[in-house]
Parts: structure tokens; C-alpha cells; sequence
């Protein structure tokens, strides 16, 4: 299931973050990675020690973890801090499948979903697009500032050569509450019914039948 999250970040977020970004320390992005990922990787992620770490994931990870498309899609049990990353000219990072299991080890979580939230205008830089690799094809995504993409972090994936100007992105994984991505994407599926149903015909029969099997559902597939 790959689904975009629109306006994560309004305009004064952005020239938030980004202000606060440029005048961060990054280094070099190998640091962060796993020993298969290294070799591919090739960008710069902001320093952990960062005095801005915290005002950044206030502003990114709070207007996320509240938005309904993120909380219906992902349905969230443990969520991780996000790295920041600048990509520059020349910079990508090659086909790659994320570490199943990431943190410290008093706050391991599994890393079923991967979201990447673009603080980059498109026109601000060439290249530099997310491909997907999915049951349907090749998937490039490239969105306005401000969206989010979220996807299976079990997808093969990688960041195409930036040619030119400045990548800014967030990138963050989740721990689901539903393990199997199948469940994930038909709970999604149903529960865009049901919430219209909610809205539209709320005493209705059906409504109440979508209603009880959304929720038994969740119940039932739910790992915690």
C-alpha cells in the first residue's frame, strides 16, 4: 500500500524547518545506516547532538502523528524519531530494503511502514525522486513541500541521483498495530467506507454493519 498524506506542513512550517535546517550540522548519512545499506548510501542526515532535534520533530512528527490519513493507514503502535536528510548534487541513495528491526535496544520497534515527509519544493532540485519498487511496477514519487508518502518499509527502494539544487526531506518508520500489510490496506479500504457511511447515512443498516466489522476487524488482526 503506498498512500500520499497531503499537507502534513503548512507554509510557515516549512520556512520553520527549513530555517532551523539550515543552520543545523549534518554528517555524513553512512552512520545511520545498516552494513548492507552503507554501500549504497550517499547523503547527509542532520547530527544527533543537533540543539534543533527537538523544535523539528515538534513541528514534523506533531502535525503527523495527528493526521487522519497517517492514523487511518498506519494505525500506529510505536513511531520513531525521524532523520532528517539533505541530498546535493550528486547524491543518491541505491535500491535498498530497510532494517526490519530498528532504535536502541530499550526501544526496539519493527519497521513496518517507512514515511518520507518532503520539505523541498519539486522545482528546487532534479533527480532526486523515491522509487518504489511494487507488485505493480517501479513507483516514482516526488511531492510538493509539506506531503508525506507512506509505504511498506519491506518495499525495495531508493533515491535517484539529485542533478541538481537541494533534496530536504523527514523520514521516519512505524511499528503498526497490524502486522500483515494485506490486513493494513483492506482496514484502510473498509474504513474509507465506513467513515463515509458515518457521515452520509449514519442510522442506516449497512453503516452499522461496516461499522462492527471495521472495528472487529482491527480487534481481531491487532498485535500488541
Amino acid at each position: 500500500m503506498l498512500i500520499q498524506i497531503p499537507h502534513v506542513l503548512g507554509q510557515q512550517q516549512l520556512a520553520s524547518v527549513r530555517q532551523l535546517l539550515a543552520d543545523a550540522q549534518f554528517v555524513d548519512g553512512k552512520l545511520s545506516a545498516g552494513q548492507s545499506a552503507q554501500r549504497v548510501k550517499n547523503n547527509l542526515e542532520l547530527a544527533a547532538q543537533s540543539q534543533h532535534i527537538e523544535q523539528l520533530n515538534n513541528i514534523v512528527m506533531g502535525n503527523l502523528v495527528r493526521h487522519p490519513v497517517y492514523q487511518n493507514a498506519a494505525l500506529p503502535h510505536r513511531v520513531a524519531v525521524p532523520f532528517y536528510a539533505r541530498y546535493t548534487e550528486g547524491m543518491a541513495y541505491g535500491p535498498h530494503i530497510d532494517d526490519p528491526v530498528m532504535g536502541p535496544a530499550e526501544h526496539r520497534y519493527r519497521s513496518d511502514i517507512a514515511i518520507t515527509v518532503f520539505l523541498s519544493e519539486p522545482g528546487d532540485y532534479d533527480g532526486g525522486e523515491l522509487a518504489i519498487q511494487t507488485s505493480f511496477g517501479e513507483q516514482r514519487i516526488k511531492l510538493a513541500a509539506g506531503d508525506a508518502v507512506l509505504y511498506p518499509a519491506s518495499s525495495r527502494h531508493e533515491v535517484t541521483e539529485v542533478t541538481r539544487g537541494e533534496r530536504l526531506v523527514a523520514v521516519t518508520w512505524v511499528q503498526s498495530l497490524v502486522r500483515d500489510p494485506a490486513h493494513r490496506e483492506l482496514l484502510y479500504q473498509l474504513n474509507q467506507a465506513r467513515e463515509k457511511l458515518l457521515k452520509n447515512a449514519p442510522q442506516a443498516a449497512e453503516t452499522k454493519n461496516v461499522d462492527t466489522a471495521y472495528v472487529n476487524l482491527v480487534r481481531m488482526w491487532s498485535e500488541l
